[in-house]
Parts: structure tokens; sequence; C-alpha cells
């Protein structure tokens, strides 16, 4: 199974996200990947104080799903694209899409575990569900969730995800460390997260982040093992292109979990 991680520059606009996605599936499509995953609320852009991103607009979001989803169908490859959505009550929740290869709709992830700098912003998401590329079984946890509650990742796990996606928005800040080598001692925890998330499920992790000139974080794949299996240089713009053995991802460790009483 060839997945492919947008490592791609934050947005200059709500139609340059979609335009910067279309470009993006169809290079996945033509590297034969069978899977594209897009970083957090790409689409239009994730909500952080320091960008300045046009207010949701349920219209243009629909529209923008439905031209994706047609580069998907040309593409052939399933999209997970990361975006936001108004919901049923009218708050404003980050979700990942999937996208089918026929260009269909298959489903939704909302961000359920929501950081307390996300409060007021987004509303936090109810459901998890696994979703399904051909003989791929994955997941999707969102940023914050991944890193800090284990137990997303090992619910998909547990229900047969042999990859669990991580979009995800990390940016630099005034005086954060600056790494160059993937989950160096130096480097912020995040990093050692998505070596254990993968490890402690025997399950891939695949993680993506905007391209960003000295992010603390990058985009990355890590094995069953815990081990890392490709990243994409800090900072660049581009596909990181990965194959997986899927038969590796047994998920033998989520599934022998037994959970703790409380009693």
């Amino acid at each position: 199974m060839r997945i492919a991680l947008a490592n791609l520059a934050f947005p200059d606009s709500a139609e340059g996200s979609v335009t910067q996605a279309i470009a993006a599936i169809q290079r996945a499509g033509s590297q034969a990947a069978s899977v594209v995953c897009f970083p957090e609320c790409f689409v239009p852009g994730y909500r952080a104080p320091e960008r300045h991103v046009a207010p949701a607009d349920a219209g243009f979001l629909d529209d923008a799903w439905t031209r994706i989803g047609r580069a998907a169908a040309r593409a052939g490859t399933t999209v997970i694209l990361g975006t936001e959505r108004i919901d049923e009550t009218g708050a404003l929740v980050a979700t990942a899409l999937v996208i089918d290869p026929d260009g269909a709709r298959q489903g939704f992830q909302d961000k359920v575990q929501i950081d307390p700098s996300e409060e007021g912003l987004y509303a936090a998401g109810r459901y998890r569900r696994v979703f399904h590329a051909g003989n791929l079984t994955f997941g999707i946890v969102i940023c914050h969730e991944g890193w800090r509650y284990p137990e997303t990742v090992r619910w998909a796990a547990r229900r047969g995800a042999q990859v669990v996606f991580h979009p995800q928005y990390h940016a630099a800040t005034v005086g954060s460390h600056r790494p160059r080598h993937y989950a160096d001692a130096a480097n912020s925890f995040h990093e050692k997260a998505v070596l254990c998330r993968a490890a402690e499920n025997t399950c891939y992790f695949a993680t993506v982040n905007y391209a960003g000139a000295d992010s603390p974080t990058t985009s990355a794949v890590a094995t069953p093992e815990g081990t890392l299996l490709a990243y994409q240089p800090y900072g660049e713009s581009g596909l990181l292109v990965v194959d997986l053995n899927l038969q590796a991802a047994t998920g033998l460790l989520a599934r022998r979990y037994k959970p703790i009483s409380e009693d």
C-alpha cells in the first residue's frame, strides 16, 4: 500500500487551499499513491491566532469538497482532507473528510479531543469510526488528540486499523527549539509520541503537518515496531510518499489491551 502525506505550505486564502489540494492529489495519483492525507483543517486553513482565515462558510466548503472529490476521481486516489464543517447544531468542528477514489464522500472524522487553546473556536466532536481504502482499514486522529490521548489511536487499531493518520497543525513559536533530525532528544515530545503510538498498538502511524519555516515537527511515518520509516525534511513543501507492508500491522498490542477498572 502506497500512501502520500501532503506536507504543504499554509494556504494564502481559502480558494488557494483548494487549488493546492487539487494539485497535490494530482501528484499523488501520478505517483500511484492509494491514499493521500492533508494537514489539519487544510481547507480553508487552520484557525490559529497568528493566521488570517476567512469566516466559516458552509457553501464554500461544500463546493470545495465537490471539486476535491472530482480531483480524487481523476487521480483514482482516496483523499483524507483536513477541513472544517458546520455541524447539525451550527457549531464549527475541526474534521477530516474521507473521499473515495470515485469522488464519493465516505464520511467525516471530527476532532473529539479539543486542546484548551481551541475552546471557543472549535466544538468537540462526539464519535469515532474507521474507514476503508481497498484492503486498507484506517483510523484518523487529529493533532492534539493523537499526541496526548493514546486511547484515540488504540480505539482504531482495536477495530482493525492498520494505519492511523494524524493530520496536525504545529507551527514554530518564538524561542522554541528548531529541530533538524526527527525525534532527536532535544526535540519536543511530539515526535516521540508518533513512534509510541505506532509501537504500543502494532500499527503504522502517519502524521502530516504544514510545511513551515522552523516548524517544530514535520510529516512522518512510524512502523508497527515503533521505528521511523520516513520523514519529510523540515520546512520543505511536497509529498512524502511511502510504501507500507500492511501484513506487519497486526494490531496485536492494541487487542491485548485490557482497560483498568476505576473502581
